[in-house]
């Protein structure tokens, strides 16, 4: 029976995945799409060259997988609010330069996978700092799911990092041993990395919040990042109090699409500030503070009426079972289902309300 080389595998399970994403049809999961697929590609690539070796596969697979790391920071950059479509061009300039440098092969052997190596390293240490920033670097995400969209990140940086070095590996094979071991090592790489860093970035695309609704997004004071509500709120204690009456009277935790931006643009209130503020006050960071908005108006709706534990969760704004339950007992201590039998009483307030310093005695 004939052996398939691992990278078919590989590449049998990122179209797998592609499909199933390309199906979902959603908008905030069209660049893990392209990434997926670009993916699915360089595997493709990866076993026909150390299948065949002919010399359109040499030239194709180092401008494949120069394509990964643009495409992986461009998903991740939705994020974290930067990687503005006016400037993605820029991105293009490594895959151009290992293009050209593919095509001059015959004429100089340049060193493609030190170049590679380079571009891998750079794209993934950015990935690391903006994962090592936590979860409220990521303002673009929803909210419930930043912790496990800061895991993807920091995930996807730390693969793209070992398959810089990975490219080291290979370019010191080619040098002390004529590329006998390069296979090896290229097909383990693909087996290992290529479907985590592609299942990181579909978590990334997953995790962006859906765009605002124009008459919500035009109810902000102040585009986020805005220095203007500088003077308005200039504290901690009048920020976290703008933040709470936002969440009592508007009751922006029921928004499962909440993120940090839209939060800061209902409070005219730069991310950055509410984000350090509720740090400053509470030793959590926003999500988790939002998470105790819910489950204060869960607790209060599992005592006072008879729905069903799963209509009240999403009602409150949690989107899935396994975060609700998480973040119940956190907060309480107790299941959704024992607190209900317990008939214990919500304090009422929510938890800015409780907790925080009184504007007036800043």
């Amino acid at each position: 029976m004939p052996a398939i080389p691992l990278p078919f595998v590989v590449s049998l399970l990122l179209v797998l995945l592609l499909a199933r994403l390309v199906a979902q049809r959603e908008p905030t999961l069209r660049p893990a799409v392209v990434f997926v697929g670009a993916c699915a590609a360089l595997s493709v690539i990866v076993g026909l060259r150390w299948s065949f070796d002919a010399r359109v596969f040499r030239f194709l697979q180092p401008i494949v997988a120069s394509t990964l790391p643009p495409i992986a920071w461009i998903c991740f950059s939705k994020l974290s609010g930067g990687g503005r479509a006016g400037r993605r061009w820029v991105h293009a300039v490594p895959v151009g330069v290992v293009a050209a440098l593919s095509a001059s092969w015959p004429l100089w052997q340049p060193p493609i996978d030190l170049v590679l190596a380079a571009v891998f390293f750079g794209y993934g240490f950015a990935l690391l700092r903006i994962g090592s920033a936590g979860v409220d670097g990521l303002p673009a995400a929803r909210l419930s799911d930043t912790p496990r969209a800061q895991t993807a990140t920091l995930v996807a940086g730390a693969m793209l990092v070992g398959s810089g070095a990975v490219d080291v590996l290979v370019a010191g094979d080619f040098g002390l041993y004529q590329g006998a071991h390069a296979a090896t090592i290229v097909g383990l790489t693909n087996l290992l990395a290529l479907p985590l860093i592609a299942y990181a970035v579909v978590i990334a695309g997953r995790s962006v919040a859906a765009p605002e609704a124009l008459p919500d997004a035009a109810a902000g004071a102040a585009p986020v990042g805005s220095a203007q509500p500088e003077t308005r709120t200039s504290d901690d204690a009048g920020i976290v109090a703008a933040v709470d009456g936002l969440m009592r009277t508007k009751r922006l935790y029921r928004d499962p699409d909440l993120s940090l931006d839209r939060l800061a643009r209902r409070a005219g209130i730069p991310s950055r500030q509410i984000s350090g503020a509720i740090n400053r006050v509470f030793g959590r960071n926003v999500s988790q503070v939002l998470n105790e908005y819910r489950i204060e108006e869960a607790r209060r709706l599992l005592v006072s009426s008879d729905l069903p534990v799963t209509a009240i969760l999403f009602d409150v704004g949690f989107q899935t079972k396994s975060n609700f339950n998480r973040e119940f007992l956190r907060v309480t201590g107790m299941t959704p289902s024992d607190y209900r039998r317990s008939g214990a009483q919500p304090s009422g307030g929510g938890p800015i309300a409780a907790e925080a310093p009184s504007p007036e005695t800043r």
